[in-house]
């Protein structure tokens, strides 16, 4: 296994050179070669050591029988906190980068939690919580309050570091979020919170959780809920706090996920008391983007080691390289690891392009919530397909906790419910459809982004063509049946976006590559393999193009 994850990953670097300033670039490709051997090396061994025995424990009493309600974690992940922060992947996007005087972005903030994911996606979920809390008190909270809690929540090693947490979910909600009953009751400037948040992640490692509450008098559903900024520690210290236990979940072991009770707790409104789900949902867009690229830094681990196993391990007399179905598996990996790696960095562009700019069109957010909902949902399950696949490749080794991919399997799984289930996702994209039109847009993008592309791609192009042509008389046909009948497809309508966003940017690299035959390649590959898998070939693409995908794709001088 590579002993740096970003300088031998040649994608990563092609993504940042084309997407990043070249001051921030250079800057960026500087910090990410050491974070990169950080990761994979001491992060990824401490990792080990909190999924397996140092796992995060509630300490809800002292020796006096008080209630502290306080979560240890080990040593090594509380030195993993400090070297990510101080890397700046959550304050960089609010603030100068010391040493260029200009901000950095989301782009940059996002290809750290993609390598930081290789080893330790549960840890990028406190890291995504953090985010979101930094988003919302910059965007959203009085220059007061920023001023007392912004500065510790983008801390990089100058202040005391808060923690974020968003706490959303209670126990007779889940995802109907309108359902909450968690009670805001005003008392002078500030205001007292009562009740209870079933999952709250990052419960004791935060500094502030983001609530949404509710005030006396407000309507029912999510109309009535209002945000709300909780200082954890002090009210932790005055009890008006507690944590009743902490979930056993199966995966991400590194984050603490507890019940958490409120008893009066103290809270500060953020924003416009009638915005509160309105603001929390567009923090909760930003972490659908975490939770994306956490699953293709899972699917990137994965391949890797499948492939690094492939050609050492040796069978029958030959490496599984030589065999026929271990290159056909690597080299639709990689294709699919590497598509979807593109696409998923196109939605952060347009993210950092959307969210940064207050002038941003109702269309042009509509657009980017649905590349948002359909990429988190295809990456999700596409991260738990590469682990088992990795699994497969080790054979019994891989089942075996000595290897890392049992852990990528049990902490990709949860990918697929934090943020929205695929059903979920899939009625964000019935909506955008009904509200906006989005497929109107979603279509007009594609085809301008197809006009670009020229004719040495032309008859992968028809194809793509064909099928956006078949897109539309699909959206058209389903917006004629029944409610019923629309609410059995949008999960289908969903993977079928996504596949066709995918499949126009492989096609664009070619067009914007260097290497026009691995290029050429790999957008072949993924389209056959996308719309026309169960087809019998007599010279397949798999085989045909293992060499130049799954070979010619070392580390090169950026």
């Amino acid at each position: 296994m590579s002993a740096n994850f970003y300088t031998e990953d040649v994608l990563l670097q092609r993504i940042l050179k084309k997407l990043l300033n070249p001051s921030l670039f250079d800057y960026a490709n500087r910090e990410l070669s050491k974070f990169g051997e950080r990761v994979a090396t001491d992060i990824d061994d401490r990792a080990k050591h909190t999924d397996r025995e140092g796992q995060p424990r509630l300490i809800k009493y002292d020796k006096m029988g008080e209630d502290v309600s306080h979560v240890w974690v080990n040593e090594g992940y509380k030195k993993t906190v400090e070297e990510t922060y101080n890397t700046g992947i959550v304050a960089y996007p609010h603030k100068d980068i010391p040493d260029l005087s200009e901000k950095g972005n989301y782009i940059y903030s996002y290809a750290q939690g993609y390598l930081l994911s290789q080893s330790e996606p549960g840890f990028y979920c406190p890291v995504t919580l953090t985010m979101a809390t930094a988003y919302l008190i910059d965007h959203y909270a009085d220059d007061e309050l920023k001023e007392q809690f912004l500065p510790h929540v983008l801390s990089t090693g100058d202040v005391e570091l808060y923690e974020g947490a968003t706490f959303l979910t209670e126990r007779q909600g889940g995802s109907d979020v309108g359902a909450n009953v968690v009670e805001a009751v005003q008392e002078g400037e500030q205001y007292r919170l009562y009740g209870e948040k079933y999952f709250a992640s990052n419960a004791g490692m935060c500094g502030i959780a983001m609530v949404l509450a509710r005030m006396a008098g407000a309507p029912s559903g999510t109309k009535g809920l209002s945000l709300f900024l909780v200082p954890w520690e002090e009210n932790r210290r005055e009890q008006k706090l507690s944590i009743r236990r902490l979930k056993d979940k199966l995966g991400v072991k590194a984050v603490p996920s507890a019940e958490v009770e409120f008893h009066g707790a103290k809270a500060y409104l953020v924003g416009d008391p009638k915005q509160g789900f309105k603001y929390m949902m567009e923090a909760l867009n930003l972490s659908r983007v975490c939770n994306a690229i956490a699953s293709v830094g899972i699917m990137r681990r994965a391949y890797v080691e499948a492939r690094d196993y492939a050609e050492d391990r040796a069978a029958f007399g030959n490496k599984l390289t030589q065999y026929p179905m271990v290159k056909e598996s690597l080299a639709k990996l990689v294709t699919k690891l590497e598509v979807e790696t593109y696409a998923t960095f196109e939605v952060v562009r347009l993210f950092d392009r959307v969210i940064a700019n207050a002038n941003a069109t109702e269309p042009e957010k509509a657009l980017l919530r649905l590349y948002i909902a359909i990429m988190k949902k295809e990456t999700a399950e596409q991260a738990i397909k590469f682990s088992h696949e990795a699994i497969e490749m080790h054979g019994g080794n891989g089942y075996i906790e000595d290897f890392v991919m049992p852990r990528l399997l049990r902490d990709a799984q949860v990918l697929t419910v934090w943020e929205g289930t695929a059903n979920i996702l899939g009625l964000e994209v019935l909506r955008l459809l009904e509200k906006y039109h989005v497929h109107e847009l979603f279509l007009e993008d594609l085809d301008n982004r197809l006009s670009q592309i020229n004719s040495r791609a032309k008859n992968l192009k028809n194809v793509v063509k064909n099928k956006m042509n078949d897109l539309e008389r699909a959206v058209y046909k389903l917006s004629q049946a029944s409610d019923e009948v629309k609410l059995m497809y949008p999960k289908k309508l969903a993977k079928e976006m996504g596949d066709l966003f995918e499949a126009v940017v492989a096609l664009e690299q070619i067009e914007e590559g260097e290497t026009f035959d691995r290029d050429y390649a790999l957008a072949e590959l993924f389209i056959q393999q996308t719309y026309h898998s169960e087809q019998y070939e007599e010279d397949p693409l798999a085989l045909k193009y293992f060499d130049l995908l799954v070979k010619h794709n070392n580390p090169v001088s950026i």
